[in-house]
């Protein structure tokens, strides 16, 4: 982001602080009431390398002198329009220069179709909104396999303890983001649905062209401002389609959340006859579970199949949090050796009032992964300390 940039963000939030609301109502046009939400999201990750400089240059050993790295995360404006029959929404991340949500909803009663871009029906973590996320960084599930935001069109229902999405999608809004056409499909049923309890249960599919067959899968170590990956397939080449199928389940009692999702994607790939290029299929996996307790006692919300965040029943001691999750990923399979990882985190955040949210993280790697017949296998077990400063209306 540019000079340019920062200064009108941050010029935007100090002028729409004192209003300290959700979201800013700015006038009816026609048959729509139109707002304005935003989020400004900064944060800091410190870096006790083990083996890879994290935040150095490119599979360096080490450190370079420099473990810590501080960037603005986020910079969201988002414009909505709610009428009688549509709704629509104009999202843009000045930050990341690239549109977020932007499409046009037919309401249909507890039924809807979307057309535009809109995020893809898999994944509890990233359907759920980005400002009320458990922990800084998602898990490397969700960053592994979460298809996010494409243009599509697709048709859902939300009854109150069940629903689904149908999606057909495509490249994503900006130019030279994701892109490779497919379709996506997510179920859910909420057996107990109560103040203060509930149990969800979900189940997601997605299947799309990798388009330029050529893939490559690799994440980070819960780590968002992290340069280097741990585990890492390389290239994987004739590749032509992926498919990712997703369980998700979710348990609410009082202000205890447990929350867990498993995801497993298979590439599907052209057979080659070239022993530098192996063929055949290839799947890999990643799994997390979390728990989060709101010390103050609020409960969560329950919407289109995924938990809300619910505002500080006291705004001025605000909402408390701890948490502690443990993710891990398998990109090891057949020929490609991509590295096996595993990471505890523990974290806590601070709602205060209706606006700010203030977050700590301590995360702990765990990862394994063969780098050559000489050197064999190599363990990477670093620690990341994060924190982050979150404003949003």
């Amino acid at each position: 982001m540019n000079c340019k940039q920062k200064t009108l963000v941050l010029g935007l939030a100090a002028a729409l602080s004192p209003m300290a609301q959700a979201e800013v109502f700015v006038d009816v046009i026609g048959d729509y009431e139109v707002s304005l939400e935003g989020l400004i999201q900064a944060d800091g990750n410190w870096f006790d390398n083990d083996v890879i400089d994290l935040n150095g240059p490119a599979n360096t050993t080490g450190s370079d002198g420099d473990d810590s790295e501080f960037e603005l995360r986020r910079a969201e404006i988002i414009l909505k329009g709610k009428g009688t029959r549509f709704d629509w929404v104009l999202g843009y991340d000045a930050k990341a220069n690239k549109f977020l949500d932007t499409n046009v909803r037919w309401k249909l009663g507890t039924a809807y179709l979307v057309a535009g871009q809109y995020k893809q029906p898999n994944s509890l973590e990233e359907l759920s909104s980005t400002k009320h996320n458990d922990f800084i960084s998602k898990a490397m599930t969700t960053n592994l396999f979460a298809v996010a935001r494409r243009t599509g069109v697709a048709y859902g229902r939300d009854e109150p303890n069940w629903g689904y999405q149908i999606s057909a999608f495509g490249r994503e809004l900006t130019r030279n983001l994701a892109h490779g056409g497919g379709y996506g499909a997510r179920g859910y049923f909420a057996p107990i649905k109560a103040d203060g309890q509930l149990l969800h249960l979900g189940l997601s599919v997605a299947d799309y062209d990798t388009d330029a067959d050529t893939l490559r899968l690799r994440v980070r170590p819960d780590a968002d401002l992290a340069v280097n990956r741990l585990i890492d397939t390389g290239n994987l080449v004739n590749t032509d389609r992926q498919r990712t199928i997703g369980l998700e389940t979710l348990w609410v009692t009082g202000p205890f959340k447990l929350q867990g999702e498993y995801m497993r994607s298979t590439i599907d790939r052209y057979p080659t006859p070239r022993a530098s290029q192996p063929g055949g299929d290839f799947s890999a996996d990643s799994w997390y579970l979390s728990g989060v307790w709101n010390l103050s006692g609020e409960t969560w919300g329950y919407k289109s199949g995924v938990p809300t965040t619910p505002l500080p029943e006291d705004p001025a001691a605000g909402l408390w949090q701890v948490g502690l999750r443990y993710d891990r990923a398998d990109l090891n399979n057949g020929a490609v050796l991509g590295g096996e990882e595993s990471n505890w985190t523990v974290g806590a955040n601070w709602y205060w009032r209706s606006n700010f949210k203030f977050s700590v993280n301590y995360v702990k790697v765990s990862s394994s992964r063969f780098i050559s017949p000489a050197i064999g296998e190599r363990d990477d077990d670093p620690s990341i300390f994060e924190t982050r400063l979150q404003f949003y209306w």
